[in-house]
């Protein structure tokens, strides 16, 4: 089972972040998954999830399927360690076993190091300040110090920005990130595939996620396609 580094820092756009990770497990990717303080907080304020770093477990990000909306209900159950997104997307199941957290300062944890194989990194959201970090070569957490592996490495590193406006600094901390390898992708939604919906826009951001890692999706239609 391949493994997948999934940070979720203080920027705006968690629900790109809690629907990735259902697609990255549901493709059969082992998620290892780190969340910074800011974002947790965004991650109550956008969505309603109450994440305690100190003591996670995935219930707190997700909802159990016995617990989710009436759509949810119908959902056939493998096992008792199933999750659903509530409120979120009404087809999301994940399977506890392949979701490994991880605390934002524990640099013992495996994806600290390079000798750890990953197939990618995906910081989404990702704020300025983790960006401005990872630009300059700092490694305060947990984060920044994966984002550094991926980059030595020279395995993908996908950050994925949601601000706006963009300012010289922040353009040219891209610039760099770039430069280095990695992939900036900002979380903006196309329109030529007709969404009808908030989640269409999300699957479209996410499904472009998935491209750059080597993951396949049908979440969005493509250009070209009837």
């Amino acid at each position: 089972m391949s493994n997948i580094v999934l940070a979720i820092t203080g920027a705006s756009g968690a629900v790109y972040a809690v629907r990735l990770l259902q697609v990255l497990v549901s493709a059969g990717r082992r998620v290892h998954l780190v969340i910074s303080p800011s974002g947790a907080h965004v991650l109550a304020h956008e969505l309603g999830l109450s994440v305690d770093l100190n003591h996670f477990s995935l219930d707190q990000l997700l909802t159990h399927v016995d617990d989710a909306d009436s759509r949810l209900k119908t959902a056939t159950m493998q096992s008792n360690d199933e999750f659903a997104i509530s409120s979120v997307f009404d087809d999301a199941i994940v399977t506890e076993s392949k979701v490994i957290y991880h605390y934002y300062t524990d640099f013992t944890a495996g994806i600290a190091s390079g000798s750890f194989p990953t197939e990618a990194m995906v910081i989404c959201p990702c704020s300025m300040g983790t960006l401005a970090a990872i630009s300059h070569g700092l490694s305060t957490n947990l984060i920044q110090r994966a984002a550094d592996v991926h980059l030595k490495e020279r395995r993908k590193l996908v950050v994925v920005p949601r601000e706006t406006p963009l300012g010289s600094i922040q353009l040219e901390n891209m610039k760099r990130l770039a430069d280095a390898g990695a992939v900036v992708l900002p979380a903006m939604p196309g329109f030529y595939n007709s969404p009808l919906s908030i989640h269409d826009l999300v699957d479209f951001v996410v499904s472009r996620i998935c491209d750059q890692i080597g993951v396949p999706q049908q979440l969005s239609k493509r250009w070209g396609q009837t």
